[in-house]
């Protein structure tokens, strides 16, 4: 006899509307709220689509107006971004949904009326042509990522470690502070903390690209084609969305699965979410590639992102084939919207919101792990050589373990277990080490206005030759001339005297793979349990230091070290 599977159809919504309905589910558990008369992901979306008799029972349920004002304050939210109320919106999707049902079981005559996104769907969702037109556009987008932004990036890191660091010093000469003090806020926060802020224009540049996609209609076309791939791996095209969304942060990744109905799909999705490269990563990936790569900077990272996504479908093929065996398969309807241009508005709050969240992280976690590492390297009390410190004695004994890897010095040992609470802090640490306790030069006086002058100069300066490296991607342009290229930042310097550029990569392809961050974790044990958190954090570490291994040991043996 054959079994028969019941499985809960979900709608999948879109990425911005599933979002609201996970943050008010949770705002459910939160608040305490009673669910028990209604399924909470119908009640999250009528509370969302303002259905006045939903509206008036919750209103009389204690708690209710709590709940009413969060789904009132991700309802407005939604028409900021998407421009129209959420009943429309999700109706949209409904009816979009059921065309799509519709032509895929319905044969009618052909009528010979080809639209533009006909003709363009042809290429890009093409069945040999979709995957390497995917791989090129996201070969693009962070090509342009490095390129657009770097100007920039040189230009925040000279204002925060020259103006603003330049301006705390004055400052903390002129009070009656003591030395630790002083090196506290210079070592310690300074550098921790404006050592990641300095990649903002970098995850502006990304956010910016990415929402362009996502409201131009492409990344629709992108899970319909990796669709086809992905079902090696045991998945189908719906598992996608959640790793795109990784590319951003794995937090909401693992939360967006719950659109996936087979929780045997649910869990492998959530244990390769992690292996995409989040945006704490790029950071990492920055100051690396512009480092030891100059002008393929922006190639090395691409391929880190490609790296992450080629791992995720080899481990998906061992877990297929080992302890999560498929269930009975499920079709993918998948509802393919006209191409369209992106709304500014729309672009412009998905790059505020996401950049934002990565400040706020630099404002608490960031800036909590800074003052933490710094009292570390300077405990015991007085003591000269970092090397010594509390922190170098911990990062000393486990750098063994990185020895075989390209980098087995304390410092990298350090940075990589506090990248643990976030990846980003990678980048802090090493810079805390690396740039906080070096000598300072000798700088001329200026006076505040000539500093704020050299600000504003520099800022248009930068913003001048980001313009001429985006014209310069049209064919038969190029604005961009040799004295433009990147200049390095304090960290990046330090770095080019500690490594070679097979250890970069060989530490680049570490931090891509190893134990997700404590969030990430959290999330997991959330949705799925304790086993299933470990499984994460023990198989990417133990994947991580084989990668890293087989390409350092590899590098060497040709040559390359």
């Amino acid at each position: 006899m054959t079994a028969i599977t019941n499985t809960v159809f979900k709608l999948d919504y879109g990425g911005k509307i599933e979002r609201e309905i996970a943050k008010l589910i949770a705002a459910f558990d939160e608040l305490d709220f009673d669910t028990a008369r209604y399924p909470k992901r119908w009640l999250a979306l009528k509370l969302l689509e303002a259905d006045e008799d939903i509206l008036q029972r919750v209103r009389n349920m204690p708690r209710g107006e709590d709940v009413i004002a969060r789904a009132q304050q991700g309802a407005n939210h939604l028409k900021d971004m998407l421009g129209d109320d959420v009943d429309l919106l999700t109706a949209d999707r409904r009816y979009g949904y059921i065309n799509g049902v519709v032509r895929q079981s319905l044969h009618r005559p052909l009528v010979n009326r080809i639209t533009l996104t006909d003709r363009i769907d042809d290429i890009v969702t093409h069945k040999w042509l979709g995957l390497p037109v995917f791989f090129a556009v996201m070969y693009v987008v962070f090509r342009l990522v490095i390129d657009v932004s770097s100007p920039f990036l040189d230009w925040t890191d000279a204002l925060i470690n020259g103006a603003i660091a330049r301006w705390l010093r004055l400052l903390l000469d002129l009070l009656p502070v003591p030395a630790w003090t002083h090196s506290l806020l210079i070592d310690g926060i300074v550098a921790g903390v404006g050592g990641v802020l300095v990649f903002v224009p970098g995850l502006l540049m990304l956010y910016f690209f990415l929402a362009l996609l996502e409201d131009s209609g492409y990344m629709s076309r992108a899970a319909f084609v990796m669709d086809r791939f992905m079902r090696v791996v045991g998945l189908h095209g719906k598992s996608f969305i959640p790793m795109i969304l990784g590319f951003g942060c794995a937090v909401p990744a693992i939360y967006a699965t719950r659109t996936i109905p087979s929780r045997r799909d649910r869990v492998l999705t959530a244990l390769l979410v992690p292996l995409m490269s989040c945006s704490a990563r790029l950071p990492v990936y920055v100051v690396f590639g512009l480092a030891f790569f100059g002008a393929r900077a922006g190639t090395v990272i691409w391929a880190m992102y490609a790296l992450g996504i080629v791992v995720a479908m080899l481990a998906g093929m061992v877990f297929t084939r080992t302890i999560l065996k498929p269930d009975v398969t499920s079709a993918f309807v998948l509802e393919l919207p006209p191409y369209r241009q992106p709304a500014p508005k729309s672009v412009l709050i998905h790059m505020w919101e996401n950049t934002r969240e990565f400040v706020r992280k630099a404002g608490t976690t960031i800036l909590l792990a800074s003052i933490v590492m710094w009292t570390l390297l300077n405990l015991p009390w007085g003591v000269s050589d970092p090397r010594h410190s509390y922190f170098g004695q911990v990062s000393g004994a486990l750098a063994p373990v990185f020895a075989p890897l390209g980098f087995g010095n304390w410092e990298t040992g350090g940075a990589l277990v506090s990248g643990f609470m976030a990846k980003e802090i990678v980048v802090s640490t090493l810079s805390q080490v690396y740039v906080g306790g070096e000598e300072k030069p000798v700088e001329e006086s200026t006076t505040f206005g000539e500093e704020l002058t050299v600000i504003g100069r520099g800022f248009a300066e930068a913003a001048v030759r980001s313009g001429k490296i985006l014209l310069s991607i049209l064919p038969g342009v190029d604005l961009v001339d040799e004295e433009a290229d990147a200049e390095d930042t304090l960290l990046s310097a330090a770095l080019r005297e500690r490594f070679t550029p097979l250890s970069a990569v060989s530490l680049l392809v570490f931090v891509l793979l190893y134990v997700p961050c404590v969030a990430t974790l959290g999330a997991i044990k959330h949705e799925f349990g304790r086993s299933w958190t470990a499984t994460s954090a023990v198989y990417q570490t133990a994947v991580a230091w084989l990668a890293a291994f087989l390409i350092y040991q590899g590098g060497r043996l040709l040559g390359l070290g």
